[in-house]
């Protein structure tokens, strides 16, 4: 008689502080001021959760002059450079930040650096909007780079006035390894006094760590433009372990499962729950209805909304 076939959760998964913060902005913010609200960039990388704040009135856009005047801009939980703070201000937009404050700490450390006339070495990847963000903060006093490669490359004017910042939903193994060079080739570089990689980034990927040994086949539930979920896919990878971004239960194929008598379960930190338990839904379908879980850390963070928001919900 073959084996039952199981799925192996991870824990933790799904939405982290900075996403539970900046959705509950954008709802509180529809509440209180009503549609339509303005935002800039997707709230946070997911469809599910864009599309139904969108049915509730959000309007999301990339351009502020698309922005009536005097109408209401929340900033996503990526931020924002302070260019676009300008902008805003220049177009006469009311403004509610979503920050994500963790992302916020870096922006701040960008700025005590440049003023202290330190270069800087942002870890990130290219294009991304929380990396264009914080490269607005200090434009003129940083290098980005995406890999050890790009370490090699690099042309300092100061070796010993050097600081290292990273992108917050980065792999914690590949930014180990670049910041490992870039000690080996400037041993002054001073870095972060705290780390960078957000706790639910790094929680969720050590979640992973945990289950792919046991794992045939890992399903990541998240958005192909989701930097932190393809992150949980590379780790997998890296283990040996095949891996697949899903978006949906939809997306699911059953000749993945053909030779499969484990499948793992994490999500994106910016993948509902919901989207999360039809996934498992489905696969108990296919028959891997035996549900075991793993929880390596229980997280309890949470994020304060911005008080202007809240006085104005309480009549305050």
């Amino acid at each position: 008689m073959p084996a039952p076939k199981s799925l192996i959760l991870a824990s933790p998964r799904g939405f982290c502080a900075g996403v539970d913060r900046a959705i509950e902005i954008v709802e509180l913010a529809l509440e209180v001021h009503g549609p339509p609200v303005y935002v800039r960039h997707e709230i946070v990388h997911n469809r599910h959760v864009v599309a139904r704040l969108r049915e509730l009135g959000a309007v999301f856009l990339e351009t502020l002059t698309d922005v009536p005047r005097g109408g209401l801009l929340i900033y996503s939980a990526h931020g924002v450079s302070p260019e676009v703070r300008a902008e805003a201000e220049a177009l006469g937009l009311r403004t509610i930040d979503a920050t994500c404050p963790l992302v916020t700490k870096v922006h701040v450390e960008a700025l005590r650096y440049a003023r202290n006339g330190f270069e800087i070495i942002l870890v990130g990847h290219r294009g991304h909007v929380e990396v264009e963000g914080t490269l607005g903060h200090a434009r003129d006093s940083i290098q980005l780079v995406e890999s050890v490669a790009d370490v090699e490359r690099l042309q300092v004017t100061h070796p010993d006035r050097l600081a290292v910042l990273t992108q917050t939903t980065l792999s914690i193994d590949d930014t180990a390894e670049i910041i490992s060079a870039l000690r080996a080739r400037f041993p002054s570089i001073r870095l972060p006094t705290r780390d960078d990689i957000c706790y639910a980034t790094q929680n969720r990927q050590n979640a992973v760590k945990a289950i792919a040994k046991d794992s045939d086949l890992m399903l990541v539930v998240g958005a192909p433009n989701s930097s932190n979920s393809n992150r949980l896919v590379e780790v997998a990878r890296a283990r040996g372990t095949t891996a697949r971004l899903v978006e949906s239960a939809d997306d699911i194929e059953p000749s993945w499962l053909e030779a499969a008598r484990a499948v793992g379960v994490t999500a994106g930190a910016s993948t509902p729950d919901a989207t999360v338990q039809a996934v498992i839904g489905r696969l108990a379908e296919l028959g891997f209805a035996d549900v075991h879980e793993t929880v390596i850390t229980e997280e309890h963070v949470r994020f304060a909304l911005p008080p202007e928001l809240t006085r104005q919900a309480t009549g305050g």
